[in-house]
């Protein structure tokens, strides 16, 4: 099975896989995929993000023969991926945790307002798998892994898509 651990940056995504990785499961960064195989084209400094053609990471992911484990990164779910984790935070939390990279007020601002609206939720929902969604606003990285690791022992329902909403907080980041 291929999982694919998603979400907005700042989410958790890379502290859950790496302890998942401690754990023995067998995990790929997204964007590791993408250097490696040469994939990031030019880069739009205003987003401070490179262009990804997702065919040719597809194909990438095919030439690494990665079939099982944890495909993880906010493009993840966008792979041929048999389930989507997507890892959520409130967005004043998210802001917090992202000022604290030192990014850019525009990215902060970009990305606590994907996460209030459900965007990477959205197009998760979009690919036909089962997709659930952990709250990560208030869990550290042990307690996220456990929640990873009770939805692959099958805790569906407390994980279910749609059980998490900040569409109130859309306006503010607006």
């Amino acid at each position: 099975m291929l999982i694919a651990l998603t979400g907005t940056p700042g989410t958790g995504k890379s502290s859950v896989a790496l302890r998942l990785q401690a754990r023995g499961w067998n995990v790929l960064e997204v964007n590791d995929l993408a250097k490696k195989h040469g994939l990031l084209r030019s880069k739009d400094p205003a987003r401070d993000s490179y262009d990804l053609d997702l065919d040719e990471l597809q194909a990438a992911l095919g030439e690494e023969g990665f079939g099982e484990g944890v495909l993880v990164g906010h493009l993840s779910h966008l792979l041929d991926v048999d389930m989507v984790i997507v890892l959520r935070c409130h967005p004043d939390v998210l802001a917090k945790r992202l000022e604290g990279r030192k990014w850019a007020r525009v990215k902060v601002r970009e990305n606590a307002l994907a996460e209030s609206l459900d965007i990477i939720l959205a197009e998760a929902a979009d690919t036909g798998v089962p997709v659930f969604e952990i709250d990560t606003t208030d869990m550290l990285a042990p307690d996220a892994e456990r929640a990873v690791l009770d939805i692959l022992d099958g805790e569906k329902e407390k994980y279910a898509m749609g059980n998490i909403d900040w569409s109130e907080e859309a306006l503010r980041w607006s």
